[in-house]
């Protein structure tokens, strides 16, 4: 998969993470987006380098995309908890 499909899946997975995390999150759909693909990167990563499964294989296989939102859970956390810090 192409860095223009991560993106793409980023954007998605994203859209997906926020709808899961529970609470308000800072940030409007800009930061959505970038954190989505920021994400689906960390969890591509995730999936490669800790349980070694190759996620670069299809775009629609079940373990890219339980890892990309995974990724955009992890970053949306941690940008609630730097952001909230500074609103705080």
């Amino acid at each position: 998969m192409s860095i223009i499909g991560w993106i793409v899946l980023g954007l998605i997975a994203g859209a997906i993470a926020r709808a899961i995390m529970p609470g308000k999150q800072p940030g409007g759909i800009l930061v959505t987006l970038l954190t989505g693909i920021l994400g689906a990167l960390l969890g591509g990563w995730i999936a490669s380098a800790i349980f070694g499964i190759d996620v670069n294989d299809a775009f629609f296989d079940p373990a890219t995309w339980g890892f990309a939102i995974l990724g955009g859970l992890i970053v949306s956390f941690l940008w609630s908890l730097i952001a909230g810090k500074r609103a705080g």
